[in-house]
């Protein structure tokens, strides 16, 4: 494929539309021909196809594939096909589905001929036959009185039919009249250019059951004429459930020969199942999605022919050809990661994984818009665990409310993917230096993604068991690696999409208020407890707020300026905790702690504080923290020694 004309904005986080796509990213087609060989074939005619679904399985788009495919077959034929969509749920239903359904087909029959042609003054004494037979009146009343539109023909103007007298359509007469005088109007000259009518019923499944029966009762009238198809685009069971419940009948919508079931099958002469995605089909479908932002059509359609050819040769999107660099190789990662568990728990339902996408993209546009930087992997990786394993988010909503979010994450990593040793120290060197870590001569220690490339042997020791679930064992198997203090802040707006309080039920209220202030960001805040009220406390309650703080800073070291302070003043005040807050801040990991945290033991005793920055420098690994601890250092006067 060639290299796209345009990249996509990296902060552009496009939504699909759930209108019907306009390209086959299904492989739908199959399926949209099958129903047009029904449609023309001479033998069927008349025929209703029933195309059966659940929600969001595609039914609409195969209903525009089987549109495109009637226009195909019918390019350079001598007759037209006339087709009409109609969609009853969006019908009132006190306006009589029966009638709207007999004004879309009459409507479009008559928008075919001219009324004041000479020509067509059969045509249209047949008409006012047909429209007689309906109470005209009563619909457009209703109509009027409910603000709703409906395609009825231009009565008044055209036809001069409104009646308040209507012939009925009620009765074994009335309907064979309808049908007689419905097939002279099809036969008329002025209609000889229309070869068949293929009406495309959609949705019937969200109607209320007197609106499904109604508009199969109104297919039943048009069924005996030459030249007229229906395609029923619903869930066949749900459509036999509707019936069940309007004539109040026996047996399940699933019994094939239950009395609903089987006046269903008297309208619908046959069904032709729309299957769910395939997992090829499911990861071809993702990567499609993401990969449309930023494609010109050309290079798009390539692309899908790419995947219809894969979809009959291979088990995977492996062998795409995307241009080395290009964004189309980061979309078929995500599209790979998202797969299985999609695949899984959407069970191939094209809409739940579109809304999923949708979902996808509006957390990271507005995590960006609030300064969380996680790259898009990280961001589905939440979002799985978000909307598809609630239960298993709650829990970890419990690890960040009580500052276990780091220790927990990690126990359930090595759960998950087991403990691992490292195969060398090059190898480790090697593969930090690619994720822009410090190589080790610096006394830069590799990340933890880096240690877990460069496993090669699994290390044989138990893994203590922490009552994970399978469930959330699995989840944590996707990549990437997450780490609690750049997914903290994400989780706390995951936490309001979903309207869950993120609160340490573990912490007494009464000491609550006091956490907050001694961990915000206002100086007014954090002054507003002084150092009186710090030494009034008793000495449970101190214990308690400095291991609060050292949890939650190691979870969110990015709160470390204010929180480092108050630990500080925790012991200051109450000095009895001193071994309390040396051991919170030492649980702080080196990586995470910034200069001015460093700096802020400077003014302390080296002999008790002095742990504290020897388990820091292990883990520092930039720069300024490295020349903050060597200041440190010459200050107390040890120079590291």
């Amino acid at each position: 494929m060639g290299t796209p004309t345009t990249s996509p904005d990296p902060h552009t986080f496009p939504l699909w539309s759930d209108e019907p796509a306009s390209r086959d990213l299904l492989a739908f087609r199959a399926v949209a021909e099958t129903v047009a060989d029904a449609i023309f074939d001479d033998d069927l005619d008349p025929i209703a196809v029933g195309l059966s679904g659940a929600w969001g399985s595609g039914k609409t788009s195969v209903l525009e594939l089987v549109v495109a495919e009637i226009e195909a077959r019918s390019e350079g034929a001598e007759g037209k096909v006339l087709v009409v969509s109609t969609q009853p749920w969006r019908y009132d239903p006190t306006i009589g589905p029966k009638e709207s359904l007999i004004a879309e087909v009459l409507a479009a029959l008559s928008a075919e001929f001219k009324a004041t042609d000479p020509a067509a003054k059969t045509a249209v004494d047949t008409l006012k036959k047909l429209a007689r037979k309906v109470n005209w009146t009563k619909a457009v009343k209703m109509a009027a009185r409910t603000a709703i539109t409906l395609q009825l023909p231009e009565i008044d103007d055209v036809f001069g039919l409104v009646s308040d007298d209507p012939e009925s359509l009620e009765g074994e007469k009335g309907m064979a009249e309808f049908r007689e005088q419905f097939q002279e109007l099809l036969a008329d000259p002025a209609l000889k250019h229309i070869s068949r009518v293929v009406v495309l019923v959609d949705d019937l499944d969200r109607c209320l059951p007197d609106t499904v029966v109604e508009t199969l009762e109104a297919i039943r009238l048009f069924l005996s004429s030459k030249g007229m198809s229906f395609v029923i685009a619903a869930d066949e069971e749900r459509v036999a459930e509707a019936i069940q419940q309007k004539f109040h009948t026996a047996g399940g919508a699933q019994d094939e020969e239950s009395p609903a079931t089987l006046y269903l099958h008297k309208i619908v002469q046959t069904t032709i199942p729309v299957p769910a995605l395939s997992r090829f089909d499911t990861e071809a479908y993702l990567f499609l999605l993401l990969a449309k932002a930023g494609l010109q059509d050309a290079d798009y359609e390539r692309l899908i022919t790419q995947c219809d050819v894969l979809r009959l040769t291979a088990p995977n999107l492996d062998s795409v050809s995307v241009p080395e660099g290009s964004p189309l190789v980061d979309h078929l990662v995500t599209a790979s990661r998202l797969t299985p568990i999609l695949y899984e728990k959407f069970h191939g339902n094209p809409r739940r994984i579109k809304r999923f996408l949708n979902d996808l993209n509006v957390r990271q546009s507005i995590a960006r818009r609030r300064g969380f930087t996680l790259a898009p992997d990280a961001v589905a990786k939440l979002m799985v665990l978000e909307r598809i394993l609630t239960n298993d988010f709650a829990q970890v909503l419990h690890w960040l409310a009580t500052n276990q979010l780091r220790d927990k994450l990690e126990a359930l990593d090595l759960a998950a993917n087991g403990p691992a040793e490292l195969a060398s120290e090059d190898v480790v060197e090697e593969t930090a230096e690619k994720e822009g870590a410090a190589p080790a001569s610096s006394g830069a220690k590799a990340p933890a993604k880096a240690r877990r490339a460069a496993v090669a042997v699994k290390v044989a020791e138990p893994v203590p068991d922490e009552g994970f679930s399978d469930t959330m064992r699995r989840w944590a198997k996707l990549p990437p690696v997450l780490d609690a203090a750049a997914i903290s802040g994400y989780l706390y707006l995951a936490a309001s999409f979903s309207k869950i309080e993120v609160i340490d039920t573990g912490l007494p209220e009464r000491l609550r208020d006091i956490a907050a202030a001694l961990t915000s960001s206002l100086k007014v805040d954090r002054s507003g407890v002084t150092d009186e009220a710090l030494r009034a406390l008793p000495e449970t309650d101190a214990r308690t707020l400095v291991s609060f703080l050292g949890r939650r800073t190691r979870d969110q070291p990015s709160i470390q300026k204010f929180s480092v302070e108050s630990l500080i003043r925790l012991a200051a005040s109450q000095p009895v905790v001193t071994g309390d807050v040396v051991a919170a801040l030492k649980s702080v990991r080196g990586i995470d702690i910034e200069a001015a945290t460093v700096i802020k033991l400077r003014a302390l005793d080296e002999s008790t504080y002095g742990p504290v920055l020897a388990v820091w420098k292990t883990g520092a690994t930039i720069e300024p923290v490295v020349n903050a601890i060597a200041v440190v250092e010459k200050a107390w006067g040890t120079d590291g020694h």
